[in-house]
């Protein structure tokens, strides 16, 4: 203590008044990995030391005052709540503070120049600070010296997010492209994404979002203070991407109709979502789905320091009523609309996060990855909202924790019953299946572009003793009373069936299958077979008709009947431009049989027409470059309305856009579009593609930008 009193006494004679102050911006954002959101205002991750340099000025006069400093965020700031924090120089002096400050280590003295060292602490709440100076025991006020943004600190050990591995801190927090996956579990497809957490003004955007939240407008005093909580802000952060009961970021729809906005298949990225959010007063942005949903809040949270990753879960249950049952209804002519409004999704997507959970334990079980998933399905303490529900008591069955565990084990792990609603209004009991739901739930790799499989994490294997004894227990925690329903079940199928593909399915080209049925009977048995072809969207409604086939045939004992299924892309085409799938379902009715019904169905997903993107130039920072998007009409007529749409974050700092009126049979469009790359690191180009006759066609090519050094950059445009 003597020593640092030593240091202040010199430091003093300067302190009467204080000058020029130089919070080194490009210095302390480039130590806290914020530097690429801005070098021209602080922006700190919380738990870390950051150096503010003082030009001081007056009379040279020694004097015993104390130097000190406060920070405040947020309306009502307080040290009570943790908004608000006083703090000394020398450290220790006066009565404590969680915010700590001394000289910086080789900090000399000269011409009344000093670096302070300020550490916030690793549970301070994140958020817009501004800090200030007082020189004088006898000032009422002290001297501003600037404002800070403070994210949470995946690199600090003390910090509730802390992430152990720097490969994965660098993918799950710094990387602003991304792949989200979609599709069907037997056609799963990637998607680039780019996230670009570090634009300008997204990070103002984000705290925009958690300043207009329903709790913080109710509450800002505590809602402030809770910010230093993870668990807390992801929460809110759920409840805000969606629009459903707040002025959240964005609007869902899924009935196929987009007047007034953008259907949801338009995005490529989050920034051109959040800025429209922020254009329109924060007022929704029409439209969104899950992938949407999700992507925008892996924006969101990587920004403010949370690393996360999106992750789409194939084959996903919504359980409406909370049983880990879900009910599927058939009628002779294929899906029907549902008598509940339980669902399968072909997939689902939602948002892993990573922290610590004290709230649920006293140890560390269930620490690390966290479901949050911000598409509004059900309301969770009134909000729509979910999560943050833990991967490992997913895992275990542990559905009685918060937040919203057993939705979210219902939907990777929920028992399917398949009905028949008879014409009388009755329903037969076809089969139960506990397999299907929850298939290849996937998330991009770490460091490159593979898919990694992560189902393990969520559950043990289908057919085990072990997934079953987590499925059993999981059902007497939530307490599911027992069934009462008047149904009857069949017993072990006579007949047997699968749906087989012939042809690849490509949209613009005529699909071919084969219906092979197989008897174990002993006798011939007569078959009313009705085949039906349905355009489906991916939360598994059925959005039109596209054919159907009914026919009556002889099934004779062990061996196969074969029925080709021909589906003209002339027929279904249309009918596709706002569904993701296409079902085949055989509805069969053994009429030697007491009437038995058996059911098979195919989730078929049409591949895309090819489109290819590709950066042509020296890859260099601040050097410009061209993209070259290429696309050929695969029809047997024009194609009208064509459009083409090239984003990138770090590349580009506006979407860019070419059209066509007209692309005729067999023709090939290829444009280029100049840009210059403002930002260095891998990087990724992503090309979209629009005409009448086919929807959101989507192309990517990943770009490494060198850095360079010592050129002035040009104004972003």
């Amino acid at each position: 203590m003597k020593n640092d009193l030593s240091i202040y006494v010199l430091i003093s004679f300067f302190l009467e008044d204080v000058g020029k102050v130089d919070l080194n911006c490009e210095k302390n954002n480039t130590a806290h990995k914020t530097n690429d959101i801005s070098v021209n205002r602080l922006i700190v991750r919380r738990g870390q030391s950051f150096l503010v340099t003082f030009e001081l000025h007056g009379p040279s006069r020694p004097t015993t005052d104390l130097l000190e400093l406060m920070v405040e965020t947020g309306p009502q700031p307080s040290e009570a709540l943790g908004t608000r924090s006083v703090f000394r120089l020398p450290e220790g002096c006066g009565k404590g503070s969680s915010w700590k400050v001394k000289v910086h280590q080789g900090s000399v003295l000269l011409e009344g120049s000093i670096t302070l060292d300020i550490t916030s602490p690793a549970d301070a709440p994140v958020g817009e600070y501004s800090l200030s100076v007082k020189t004088s025991a006898t000032a009422s006020v002290g001297s501003s010296l600037g404002k800070l943004l403070l994210l949470f600190n995946p690199w600090c050990k003390e910090d509730w997010v802390h992430l152990p591995e720097e490969e994965e801190r660098q993918e799950y927090v710094m990387r602003e492209q991304g792949l989200v996956y979609k599709g069907s579990d037997k056609y799963i497809s990637s998607m680039a994404w780019n996230f670009g957490q570090f634009e300008d003004d997204i990070v103002d955007i984000c705290l925009k979002l958690l300043d207009v939240n329903p709790k913080c407008l109710c509450d800002p005093a505590n809602d402030f203070s809770a910010r230093c909580n993870p668990i807390y802000v992801s929460r809110v952060v759920s409840a805000m991407i969606n629009a459903n009961d707040d002025r959240g970021v964005l609007m869902g729809r899924w009935d196929g109709r987009y007047d007034g906005g953008m259907s949801p298949t338009h995005w490529n990225g989050s920034v051109e979502v959040l800025r429209r959010w922020l254009k329109n007063g924060s007022n929704p942005v029409k439209y969104g789905q899950c992938w949407v949903f999700a992507a925008v809040m892996c924006t969101v949270l990587r920004c403010l320091g949370i690393p996360c990753r999106v992750v789409s879960n194939f084959q996903s249950a919504h359980d409406t009523d909370k049983n880990l049952i879900i009910d599927d209804f058939f009628s002779d002519y294929g899906v029907r609309p549902k008598q509940s409004p339980d669902s399968v999704w072909n997939y689902h997507v939602w948002v892993e996060a990573w922290m610590r959970r004290p709230d649920l334990s006293a140890g560390s079980l269930y620490d690390g990855w966290q479901v949050v998933d911000p598409t509004p399905q059900e309301k969770s303490t009134d909000v729509y909202c979910c999560g943050p529900a833990p991967v490992k008591a997913i895992l275990q069955g542990h559905v009685d924790l918060k937040y919203d565990v057993p939705f979210v084990f219902a939907e990777v792990n929920a028992d399917r019953v398949t009905w028949m609603v008879l014409a009388n209004g009755s329903k037969k009991k076809i089969s139960t299946d506990s397999v299907s739901v929850g298939q290849n739930i996937s998330t991009k790799a770490v460091g490159s572009d593979k898919r990694v499989d992560i189902t393990a994490n969520y559950k043990h294997a289908e057919g085990t003793e072990k997934e079953r004894d987590v499925y059993n227990l999981a059902v007497k925690r939530v307490n599911i009373p027992e069934e009462n329903s008047n149904v009857i079940h069949d017993g072990k199928p006579g007949v047997s069936m699968k749906i087989v593909e012939l042809t690849k399915p490509v949209s613009g080209k005529d699909i071919d299958l084969k219906l092979i049925l197989n008897s174990n009977d002993s006798e011939t048995r007569t078959l009313v077979i009705n085949v039906n072809v349905q355009a489906m969207r991916y939360t598994g409604i059925p959005s039109s008709q596209i054919q159907t086939e009914l026919k009556e045939l002889k099934l004779l004992p062990n061996q196969d009947l074969t029925i080709p299924i021909h589906i003209p892309f002339s027929v279904y085409g249309e009918k596709m431009r706002e569904s993701n799938s296409i079902k085949v379902s055989a509805v069969v009715t053994d009429k030697d049989k007491s009437e038995a019904v058996y059911i098979t169905e195919k989730d078929l997903v049409p591949e895309s027409p090819s489109l290819t993107i590709k950066a042509i130039g020296s890859e260099l920072q601040y050097s410009e470059m061209t993209a070259e998007v290429v696309f050929e009409n695969p029809l047997s007529e024009g194609l009208r309305n064509c459009f083409i749409t090239v984003t990138g974050s770090g590349l580009l700092t506006e979407t860019m856009e070419a059209r066509m009126p007209l692309l005729k049979q067999g023709q090939r469009l290829r444009v280029t579009m100049p840009f210059t790359p403002y930002r260095p690191g891998p990087k990724k180009l992503v090309a979209g593609f629009n005409c009448d006759q086919f929807r959101d066609i989507k192309a990517s090519c990943n770009v490494y930008i060198k850095p360079v050094t010592g050129v002035v950059p040009p104004l972003r445009r």
